[in-house]
C-alpha cells in the first residue's frame, strides 16, 4: 500500500468526551501537546553568579523542550510546530537575542559555554527538520502542501532566513544551502517577499547616513522635523553613539553577506533594484567619514577606538564582498558557464554597472584592491569574442585614475572574529564566541588597509632616530626599543606616544613590554653570504667556503714571460693527447722498415712498386716486441673497410714541375704515321661525341601556371591548323548596358545570331531527320 502524505492522512482516535471513535486529519490542533516553551534570554555580560544561575535555569528549560520536540514522531512534530505559538516565539527569541560571533562579551563561565553549545545545536536541528518536507519514504508532506504550511503559518520569513545564515552559516553552509534552497523552491512567494524587503535594506542605509549627519539619496523626501536640523555630526556626537552606529553597520553588512554567500540565487532579485549602485554610493558616503571620525578620537578611549576600527574594517570588507557576489552571479558566471542564452546582455550589464560607478573613486580603489577589476575584464574577453573595447578601456582608465596619488597595495584580508566549530555527527555548528575588549584590541588595528585607510606611513633611518630622540628627551627613562614599539603602534606620532605614556593609557600589547627595552641592532649582512648560490660556489678560489686558497695559482694581470711564440710552442696538450690517439693505430712504423697505414687497425697496406718511392706522413718508432702487435691480418667485423681500397696519396708524383707533368706527352696528329683502323676508331669517337653532348633531362617541376599557358598555346595552334576560329564570347558580351557597344561587338553578335543553328540544340529537327533517313530511328 503506497504511503499517504501527512497533509492527506486521516487517523482514527477515541473522543475523550463521548468515548466514540472518530476520524480526523493528522494535522489537527487537537493532536498538539500542551507544553509551554519559555523565551530565550542571552547570557549575562558580567559573570555575576546570580545572573549566571538564572540564565542556566532558563536555558535548561529551553534545551529540554527542544530535545523533547526533536524526539516526537513525524506527525506529532508537525502538529506541534504548526499549532504551538509558544514554540515559534521561543525560536524567534533565540534568533533575535543570541550573541553573534562579532559581539563583545566577557569570557563566560564554562557551564555557560556548554549550555550555549547545546542550545545552538538544538535550535539548528529544529529549523533543519522544519525545512524538510520528506524525512523518509513513509513520512513526508506533499511539496505543494509543504509550501503552503510554512508560508501561511509564518514558520519561515525573510528576517528569520537572514538570521539563520548569519548564525549557522559558519561550518554549516552546505546544509543551509539545501534548507533555504528547498524553502524557496517549494514556495516561490518568498522571492516576492525578498523583493519587498530590499527597500527596507535601502532604508537602513539611509538611516545610517542620517545618523552620521550625511545627506543620503532620498534622505529628505519627507518633511524634515525641527529637532532633526540640530542633529550632531560624527565629529561632535558622543563616543557611545558613534559606537552604536558602527555596530549597527557591522551587523547589517555581515548579515547581508552571509545570506548572499549561502543563497546566491537571490542576487538577481537584489540587482533588480540596482543594488550595486546603491551599495557603492553608500560606501562612498559613509565609510570615509566614519574612518575620519575614528582617527580623530584616538586620544579618547583607546580600547574602544581599537574595537571600532576593527569592526569598521570588517564592515568595509564585507561590503566589497557583497558587491563581488552580486557581480559574479549576475554578470560573470552566466558568461563563463555559458548558461545564459544572451551572453551579450550579461557583458552589457557588467559594463553598465562599472560605468555608473566611475565617480565613486574611493569604492573603486578598495574594491580593485580586494578583487582586481582588470582580471574580471580579462575573463570576459576570453569567454566572449564580442566585447566593447572602447568602454572597457575607459573603465580601466577610470580605475587607474582612482589610484592616483595613493600607494597602490593589496589590502590585507580581514580576519573576522573566529568561530569555534563543534562537529556533532553530520552537523558542525558554529558557536557564538564571546570576546573581551582586550582580545579585540590585540588584533591588528590596520586590517583591511585600503587605499586611503592607512593610519600612517612607516619611517626609517634618520627620521626614525629623530622621532625616538623627541620622546627620549622628555622621557629619558624609557628604552629606545620600547619607544620604537610605541611609535609603530601609534603611527609614528611622538605627541600621542608621550601623552599616552604620561596618562598610562597605553594599549595592552604595549603595557606588557619592558619600558627599559633597548633597541635591537640591525643584523650583520654577512650571514647572507652563506646562503648565496652561484656558479663559483665551492670552487678552489671561493674564500667564503674554504679557509686556505692556493695563492700560487692566483696571478694579477698578464704574465711577463708569456708571449705569442711561447704559447704556440707549448705542446703539453698535444703530448697529453698523443698516447690516446696512438691506441687507434693511426700511424705505425715497424722496426727496420717503413710502413704506412690508413686507420686499418693492423690491416697491412699495399706494398709499393719496386722503383716507386713512398712518402710516409708520420713515422713512429716502436719498442722491441711491439711489431708483433701489427702483424695480425685477421678481419674484424666491426670495422668499416669501405674506403680501404683507396690509395690516398700513394700514387702521387714527387716532381715539383707541375706544368710538365700535368698530362702525358702526345705526338701531334700531323706528325703521326697513319695506322690501319685508326681512322675508323676516330670516326666512331666522333659519332659518340654528339651523344655525350646531349643535355641530360631536366626533372625540375616547373610552375603549373606556365605549363597551363604553354598547353593553351599548343591547343590554339592545333585549332588554327584545323580551321577553327577563336572563341569571341568576350567580344559578344561587350560593355555593360548603357555604356554603348563597339563595332567588333556588334559584328560578333550578328554572326552569332546567324550561325546559332550550327551548334547547341538549335538543329535538333535536322539531325533527327538525318537519323531517320538512315534507318537509325524506326518510323
Amino acid at each position: 500500500m503506497p504511503a499517504v502524505p501527512l497533509d492527506e492522512l486521516q487517523i482514527t482516535h477515541k473522543d475523550p468526551k463521548t468515548g466514540e471513535l472518530r476520524t480526523s486529519p493528522a494535522l489537527h490542533p487537537e493532536q498538539k501537546a500542551d507544553r509551554y516553551f519559555v523565551l530565550y534570554k542571552p547570557p549575562p555580560k558580567d559573570n555575576i553568579p546570580a545572573l549566571v544561575e538564572e540564565y542556566l535555569d532558563r536555558a535548561t528549560f529551553v534545551a529540554n523542550d527542544l530535545d523533547w520536540l526533536l524526539a516526537l514522531p513525524h506527525d506529532k512534530f508537525w502538529c506541534q510546530v504548526i499549532f504551538d505559538e509558544t514554540l515559534q516565539k521561543c525560536l524567534d527569541s533565540y534568533l533575535r537575542y543570541v550573541p553573534r560571533k562579532f559581539d563583545e562579551w566577557v569570557a563566560p563561565a564554562p557551564e555557560v559555554v556548554d549550555m550555549q553549545k547545546h542550545l545552538h545545536r538544538s535550535v539548528f536541528l529544529t529549523f533543519l527538520r522544519m525545512s524538510t518536507h520528506k524525512e523518509s519514504k513513509d513520512h513526508f508532506i506533499s511539496p505543494s502542501a509543504f509550501g503552503e504550511i510554512i508560508y501561511n503559518n509564518f514558520l519561515f520569513d525573510i528576517p528569520k532566513i537572514l538570521d539563520l545564515c548569519v548564525l549557522f552559516g559558519k561550518g554549516n553552509s552546505l546544509l543551509l544551502q539545501k534548507m533555504i534552497g528547498n524553502i524557496f523552491t517549494q514556495q516561490p512567494n518568498y522571492y516576492s517577499d525578498l523583493d519587498e524587503t530590499i527597500p527596507t535594506i535601502f532604508q537602513v542605509f539611509s538611516n545610517i547616513l542620517q545618523h552620521c549627519g550625511l545627506q543620503g539619496e532620498g534622505a529628505f523626501t519627507t518633511p524634515q522635523k525641527l529637532e532633526e536640523r540640530d542633529r550632531l555630526t560624527l565629529s561632535d556626537m558622543p563616543l557611545q553613539e558613534l559606537k552604536d552606529i558602527v555596530l549597527y553597520l557591522c551587523d547589517t553588512c555581515t548579515t547581508l553577506w552571509a545570506f548572499l554567500d549561502i543563497f546566491p540565487l537571490a542576487c538577481k532579485t537584489f540587482q533588480k533594484h540596482d543594488f550595486c549602485y546603491r551599495l557603492a554610493s553608500f560606501y562612498e558616503a559613509a565609510i570615509p567619514e566614519l574612518e575620519s571620525a575614528i582617527k580623530k578620537r584616538r586620544l579618547e578611549d583607546s580600547r574602544l577606538i581599537s574595537d571600532l576600527w576593527q569592526r569598521l574594517s570588517h564592515s568595509r570588507k564585507k561590503l566589497g564582498e557583497i558587491f563581488h557576489i552580486l557581480l559574479n552571479q549576475v554578470c560573470l558566471l552566466p558568461v563563463l558557464e555559458s548558461s545564459c542564452d544572451n551572453v551579450q546582455s550579461c557583458i552589457e550589464d557588467f559594463l553598465q554597472i562599472f560605468s555608473s560607478l566611475l565617480q565613486e573613486k574611493r569604492f573603486l580603489r578598495d574594491y580593485d584592491a580586494l578583487f582586481p577589476i582588470a582580471e574580471d575584464v580579462s575573463l570576459l574577453q576570453q569567454a566572449s569574442s564580442v566585447f566593447d573595447e572602447t568602454r572597457t578601456a575607459y573603465i580601466l582608465q577610470a580605475v587607474e585614475s582612482a589610484w592616483e596619488g595613493v600607494d597602490r597595495q593589496k589590502t590585507t584580508e580581514v580576519k573576522g572574529p573566529s568561530v569555534a566549530e563543534e562537529p556533532h555527527g553530520a552537523v558542525a555548528l558554529a558557536e557564538p564566541v564571546y570576546r573581551t575588549p582586550s582580545h579585540l584590541e590585540n588584533l591588528e588595528e590596520e586590517e583591511c588597509m585600503g587605499a586611503a585607510a592607512a593610519l600612517g606611513p612607516s619611517v626609517s633611518g634618520v627620521e626614525l632616530d629623530s622621532l625616538i630622540s623627541q620622546v627620549k628627551d622628555l622621557l629619558p627613562h624609557l628604552g629606545e626599543g620600547f619607544i620604537l614599539a610605541c611609535l609603530a603602534h601609534y603611527s609614528y606620532d611622538p605627541e600621542q606616544v608621550i601623552n599616552n605614556v604620561l596618562e598610562e593609557r597605553l594599549a595592552p600589547a604595549l603595557s606588557q613590554l619592558d619600558r627599559s627595552l633597548n633597541r635591537q641592532e640591525k643584523p650583520d649582512p654577512t650571514p647572507l653570504l652563506t646562503s648565496r648560490h652561484n656558479i663559483f660556489q665551492n670552487d678552489e678560489f671561493d674564500v667564503f667556503s674554504r679557509d686556505a686558497v692556493d695563492l700560487s695559482r692566483v696571478h694579477k694581470g698578464r704574465r711577463k714571460e708569456e708571449n705569442v711564440r711561447s704559447l704556440l710552442n707549448d705542446k703539453r696538450e698535444v703530448a697529453a693527447q698523443r698516447q690516446r690517439y696512438e691506441q687507434y693505430s693511426v700511424v705505425v712504423e715497424e722496426v727496420g722498415q717503413l710502413r704506412m697505414t690508413h686507420g686499418g687497425r693492423g690491416r697491412p697496406s699495399q706494398p709499393p712498386g719496386p722503383l716507386q718511392p713512398v712518402l710516409l706522413p708520420f713515422q713512429v718508432p716502436l719498442q722491441p716486441g711491439e711489431d708483433q702487435l701489427y702483424q695480425v691480418n685477421d678481419y674484424e667485423d666491426e670495422y668499416d673497410d669501405t674506403y680501404d681500397g683507396n690509395q690516398v696519396g700513394a700514387n702521387d708524383v714527387d716532381s715539383d714541375d707541375e706544368l710538365i707533368n700535368r698530362r702525358p706527352f702526345t705526338i701531334p696528329q700531323v706528325l703521326r704515321t697513319k695506322v690501319p683502323g685508326e681512322g675508323q676508331e676516330e670516326e666512331e669517337e666522333e659519332e659518340e661525341e654528339p651523344e655525350e653532348e646531349t643535355p641530360k633531362p631536366d626533372h625540375f617541376i616547373q610552375d603549373p601556371a606556365v605549363l597551363r599557358e604553354r598547353a593553351e598555346a599548343r591547343r590554339m595552334a592545333f585549332l588554327a591548323r584545323r580551321g577553327y576560329r577563336h572563341d569571341s564570347s568576350a567580344a559578344v558580351t561587350g560593355n555593360p548596358r548603357g555604356h554603348g557597344q563597339n563595332r567588333e561587338t556588334m559584328q560578333e553578335r550578328r554572326k552569332k545570331e546567324a550561325n546559332k543553328a550550327a551548334r547547341a540544340n538549335h538543329n535538333r529537327r535536322t539531325m533527327a531527320d538525318r537519323k531517320r533517313s538512315k534507318g537509325m530511328i524506326p518510323s
